[in-house]
């Protein structure tokens, strides 16, 4: 069994009312509007999930989390480049995503997480949720497959050389299955904050720094 599976994705707003929906019709999820501002977005399966966030911090770095997603015809967003195979999008809070031609279907196909060691932090979440490490000769990047619970066909680490200087804006949870928050400590990430009497989870980060939540 593995130590943790994967639970969902949260991303962080100033602009919740616009980015709910935004990210709802994109990912081809439901959505429904919290009390507090919040949206909650769900699909057919649990771990496609996505909790959109307000927090009073504006976006002012490049996110080191973001989805990419296959789309037909113009995509949604503004678009901020463009490459061979791929548009890098931004939603209305200018979050960033990556849009890509359809193959096989339209949605969300992988997870990407900028990093200076992608060998090591792949191999370190591999670990953690009994996924499988798999490269490319002479390519930057790694990725995931198998990884327990995660609803997308990769998760992929990729070397960038800016070091992490602020709190993602996009990040996933877990829930903890074979290992307790001090076997995740032991095994070298960090607690950022303890369940208290207005969370029932613990906020972790990686050995990288990135955070999640575990439940």
């Amino acid at each position: 069994m593995p130590d943790v599976r994967f639970k969902d994705l949260c991303l962080d707003t100033t602009v919740p009312d616009q980015v709910g929906p935004f990210w709802r019709d994109l990912l081809e999820l439901s959505g429904t509007r919290q009390d507090n501002g919040d949206w909650s977005l769900t699909g057919e399966l649990p771990e496609q999930a996505v909790w959109v966030n307000t927090v009073p911090e504006p976006h002012d770095v490049k996110t080191r989390v973001h989805l990419d997603v296959r789309v037909e015809g113009e995509a949604p967003g503004r678009r901020i480049a463009q490459h061979e195979h791929w548009t890098v999008m931004a939603d209305p809070d200018d979050l960033e995503w990556c849009a890509f031609a359809p193959r096989e279907g339209t949605g969300p196909f992988e997870l990407v997480v900028d990093t200076a060691d992608p060998e090591a932090i792949a191999q370190w979440w591999a670990d953690r949720t009994g996924a499988t490490v798999n490269r490319r000769d002479d390519e930057p990047w790694v990725w995931l497959t198998g990884a327990a619970g995660f609803p997308y066909m990769f998760w992929v680490f990729q070397l960038v050389p800016e070091p992490k200087i602020v709190k993602n804006r996009m990040h996933w949870d877990v829930t903890l299955r074979d290992a307790t928050v001090e076997d995740l400590v032991a095994a070298g990430a960090g607690v950022l904050r303890h369940k208290d009497d207005e969370i029932g989870w613990t906020v972790m980060a990686d050995p990288e720094g990135n955070e999640f939540c575990a439940f």
